[in-house]
């Protein structure tokens, strides 16, 4: 099989540079054009220095559709105006890292939807899909933290989260909440209760679980939010999502270990651990390791995931691997920073 032309659209950042990471080294991907029209003619290494012999490649200002698959690695709201104003070949697959095509309400393109893409939730339709609209990186969290209980029918009529990311969850453009010395030795709460997040989350659970987001006048957003209650906090580490979620259930934790167990048993990068977990053991990967336990009547679920691998990077390469059947781990055979 020849191998799989890539074009990435918005190199420069964060999740254009974790890509490359991954991708230069997959045995099955030719990298076509990394673009960056204000980096344009530079080295991938001159922005990503670990990149520093490992490629030669340089950043391109061109696009075109003469690949097989495209990354969009674009913010918020530009992947959508990139595809309204640059026309791609119906033939192309598309990934969009952004979160412009995740809620069911937003999801055509070219008379075709996008597919959400979380493995664990839609794996045998990403397999056939053309487009996928990748999750974010909290909700790829949360929503595994979640996803066995709704595939039972067991999630009770409220979810209680607290769940911390480090700082490269912001993005690459520097901010009030980014700089080193106001993050560095601080913690802070944002966006309580009303994380853009919850919307995605609250899709994929009533998926598995009908009749779990209530059905209202009210928003999408504020329907999301009388059913979960999350807390997102701003960590002062770089990279990685750690999450304590707690909900009253009257399974046994014996009871609650194989309802995971089972669910996750087919899924190569979600684990489920009976020792506790911490956030090194996912740095660098794109695993997600959760662990549980029962105190009374509530069931506290944690989940470690890396917010630029299996919360963004990762993942669209894992998608990218279902797409054109290959085995899902292809290329992320990734080890964590350890301690």
């Amino acid at each position: 099989m020849s191998k799989i032309k890539v074009g990435i659209v918005g190199s420069a950042g964060y999740t254009g540079g974790e890509l490359l990471r991954v991708l230069i080294y997959h045995p099955e991907v030719e990298i076509v054009f990394a673009n960056s029209v204000s980096n344009a003619g530079n080295k991938l290494y001159a922005v990503h220095n670990d990149l520093f012999g490992d490629t030669e490649l340089s950043f391109s200002a061109d696009f075109h559709s003469n690949v097989d698959v495209l990354f969009l690695c674009v913010g918020h709201g530009d992947a959508r105006k990139f595809l309204e104003q640059n026309t791609v070949d119906p033939s192309v697959k598309i990934i969009d890292l952004s979160q412009d095509y995740r809620l069911k309400a937003n999801r055509v393109y070219q008379g075709q939807d996008f597919i959400y893409g979380l493995p664990e939730l839609n794996r045998e339709a990403i397999r056939t899909a053309q487009y996928i609209a990748n999750p974010g990186c909290f909700a790829t969290n949360i929503q595994l933290a979640f996803l066995p209980l709704a595939a039972k029918g067991l999630l009770p009529q409220e979810i209680h989260i607290n769940a911390t990311t480090g700082s490269t969850g912001a993005g690459q453009k520097p901010g009030a909440t980014t700089h080193f010395s106001w993050r560095n030795n601080n913690l802070s709460v944002y966006k309580a209760f009303e994380h853009q997040h919850l919307q995605e989350i609250s899709e994929s659970l009533d998926q598995l679980q009908e009749g779990f987001l209530p059905q209202n006048e009210a928003s999408l957003l504020q329907r999301a939010a009388e059913k979960i209650h999350f807390v997102p906090q701003r960590g002062d580490f770089a990279r990685g999502i750690f999450s304590a979620s707690y909900v009253t259930s009257d399974l046994s934790l014996e009871e609650a270990y194989a309802v995971y167990e089972d669910y996750y048993a087919g899924h190569p990068f979600t684990w489920v651990s009976r020792d506790n977990i911490d956030l090194k053991q996912v740095v660098n990967t794109n695993k997600s390791i959760i662990h549980l336990e029962k105190h009374g009547n509530q069931l506290l679920v944690l989940n470690a995931t890396d917010n630029l691998l299996k919360g963004a990077s990762g993942q669209a390469v894992q998608n990218m691997n279902l797409l054109f059947g290959l085995d899902e781990r292809t290329g992320l055979n990734l080890k964590s920073v350890g301690f």
